[in-house]
């Protein structure tokens, strides 16, 4: 029998990672026995357990303790960390450490190195900074020939996800993600969120998808922009292009939003299609197109309210990745996705929430660019996209299922209602 011991530390009780440990090892064959177990006295203290870790087959041994390494379990016997460098621009040298999301450190001359910024599915590269080693995660497109790359899983650790602050309200939702959630207590929650990143000055970041538009949520969201409460916007062509689309003809795929007669004389009731609505989205590409930018759009006067006018008039940059499927684009969509990311990764320094609201494929995006301890709530009617997230490591994103309009128009509220901090 191979075996491995590994060390988990933090809150390993009430977050269910020891739980979570143990059922990995039994689900890739392999058994355990709990060396030892050292229980924090309260909620607020960490705990700390030994896992002696066994398998009949080394090599799967040796990639079971990587994987609970996403878990923050550390192998107890360690040594430097072994670099080799680059082959090739874009290229990492075989048997690479691929990395999570958790706070890594790196040994190197015998010193652990705090990695800067936590990534899941990134390299870990070591450089000379100022004359002292540094640790840093990198995607593979960002690698330059010679860079010195982390292989194999020695000298790396892990740090287990750190418990939110205060009483936890979320505790309840450990279970299957549910519809069958207090939606008036979670809005309060995330309200509470907004306005405490606010005062301590943690950054917010949303990321948006076009069903924000469709439900109504707009304005809502607009108003969170206009209140200083959101940093940076993430989305696609799609949101921009229906968000500025219901501000000109008061449509949103050309289905009315508002009364008879609101959108450019369209006379359409709300929820109704009809005559040439189905191009009203691309009328307004073109015009946005012809200006040059969603910003002249509003300096003209073109566009004079929604999300992205908030976002101009604040000053609050957006990042609009686009797709293969796009119309148009607009002037302001980042067509090379690789580059989008990288944008992405530029704007995030400092956040501390993210909102993410009815977004599958730009929600998991950022959900990959974050690291673990980040407060992300993700809302959506859908509970598969929250189920999704998770699955693919962000394991901090909480998810909302309900309508996302309902549920902004409920988060402004309870914001208005809530003292705002100088």
């Amino acid at each position: 029998m191979a075996t491995e011991i590994v060390d988990i530390e933090g809150h390993i009780v009430d977050s269910l990672i020891l739980a979570k440990v143990l059922d990995a090892v039994v689900a890739a064959g392999g058994d355990y026995r709990v060396l030892d177990l050292d229980l924090g006295r309260s909620s607020r203290d960490p705990s700390r357990a030994a896992v002696e870790v066994t398998h009949t087959d080394p090599d799967r041994l040796r990639a079971l303790v990587a994987e609970l390494a996403v878990h923050g379990a550390n192998r107890r016997h360690t040594a430097d960390a072994t670099l080799a460098p680059a082959p090739a621009d874009g290229v990492a040298p075989s048997g690479f450490h691929a990395t999570t999301n958790l706070p890594t450190q790196v040994l190197v001359g015998g010193r652990w190195l705090e990695v800067a910024n936590p990534e899941m599915d990134c390299v870990l590269v070591v450089a000379d900074v100022d004359g002292a080693a540094a640790a840093r995660t990198a995607p593979l497109h960002r690698l330059r020939a010679g860079d010195r790359v982390v292989v194999g899983e020695a000298g790396v650790r892990t740090t287990a996800p750190p418990r939110p602050p205060g009483p936890h309200p979320f505790a309840f939702m450990t279970s299957a993600v549910s519809s069958e959630k207090p939606q008036a207590n979670l809005a309060a929650r995330v309200a509470a969120e907004l306005v405490t990143a606010r005062a301590d000055g943690r950054r917010v970041a949303v990321v948006a998808g076009p069903a924000v538009v469709h439900t109504g949520g707009a304005p809502h969201l607009a108003a969170l922009v206009a209140r200083g409460l959101v940093d940076v916007v993430f989305a696609g062509n799609g949101f921009a292009t229906h968000d500025l689309e219901a501000q000109v003809l008061g449509t949103s795929l050309g289905v009315a939003l508002g009364p008879p007669g609101a959108g450019g004389g369209l006379g359409l009731a709300a929820g109704t299609a009809g005559g040439p609505g189905h191009s009203n989205h691309l009328r307004v590409i073109n015009e946005v197109r012809r200006l040059g930018s969603i910003a002249a759009a509003v300096a003209t006067g073109y566009v004079t309210g929604g999300v992205m006018a908030a976002c101009v008039r604040a000053g609050v940059p957006f990042v609009l990745a686009g797709s293969v499927r796009d119309d148009g684009p607009l002037p302001d969509v980042i067509t090379d996705v690789v580059a989008a990311a990288d944008a992405m990764r530029a704007h995030l320094e400092g956040v501390g929430v993210v909102l993410m609201l009815a977004s599958t494929l730009h929600a998991i995006a950022t959900g990959n660019l974050l690291p673990a301890g980040v407060a992300t709530y993700c809302v959506d009617i859908n509970p598969a996209v929250a189920t999704k997230l998770a699955d693919r490591g962000s394991h901090q994103a909480l998810g909302i299922v309900t309508d996302v309009g309902l549920f902004l128009e409920r988060l402004a509220r309870t914001v208005e209602d809530q003292a705002m901090p100088a």
